[in-house]
């Protein structure tokens, strides 16, 4: 098994998880009531998505009812986080987790949380994949050195920037791109890390 490809899609998956069942109770909150569209805003008022960091929580559901949509997102999230702890390593435990991501997009678990959830179970259907390379690469060692590093920065920010949001709204807001730019540069480093890692493991015999 490659535990840190493994360590990935569990950790991913989970964040995809808990982040669609976080974008669901909003959608609870917001009653028994029809969204004007596709795409939505998973908080409902006084949020203003001009206003705050986040946009209030911009989601898209084909369900034209917020309530049933966040319990569907919630459910999901729910789902996606435990499948992602105890069965992502199983055969075909990737593909279903790219297959929950996909329908907790559809079900109003944000827009990010399924992209988060998609690249995790593309991990995962390499968990129990054999490594094949009988010599060492440069620009592996040089990844496998960066473990876990991506993957942190990607789980402190991803989690903390509620924190720093929370304390400084306009500053996270007028830097968020930069925010967003980050999660998309670590969510392939961390897996291609990983790899590298996976790699230099079966290379040296160490753990």
């Amino acid at each position: 098994m490659r535990k840190a490809t493994k360590t990935v899609a569990t950790w991913f998956g989970v964040s995809a998880g808990i982040a669609g069942l976080e974008h669901g109770y909003f959608e609870i909150l917001r009653g028994n009531t029809q969204p004007e569209n596709l795409m939505i805003a998973s908080m409902g008022p006084p949020c203003v998505p001009e206003e705050i960091w986040n946009a209030c929580e911009p989601a898209m559901t084909i369900i034209p009812n917020f309530l049933i949509t966040g319990i569907l997102a919630v459910i999901i999230g729910l789902l996606i986080a435990i499948w992602s702890v105890f069965f992502v390593q199983r055969k075909h435990g990737g593909l279903v987790l790219i297959l929950l991501s996909v329908t907790l997009l559809l079900f109003g678990g944000g827009l990010f949380p399924p992209l988060i959830g998609i690249v995790g179970g593309i991990a995962g259907t390499k968990v129990n994949k054999p490594i094949n390379r009988k010599k060492p690469d440069s620009v592996l060692g040089f990844a496998a050195k960066l473990w876990p590093l991506p993957l942190v920065i990607f789980l402190v920010w991803i989690w903390g920037q509620w924190l720093v949001g929370y304390l400084y709204n306009d500053f996270l807001q007028r830097i968020m791109g930069y925010g967003v730019f980050l999660i998309i540069l670590m969510l392939p480093l961390s897996v291609f890390t990983a790899f590298a890692r996976d790699v230099q493991i079966v290379l040296t015999g160490g753990e």
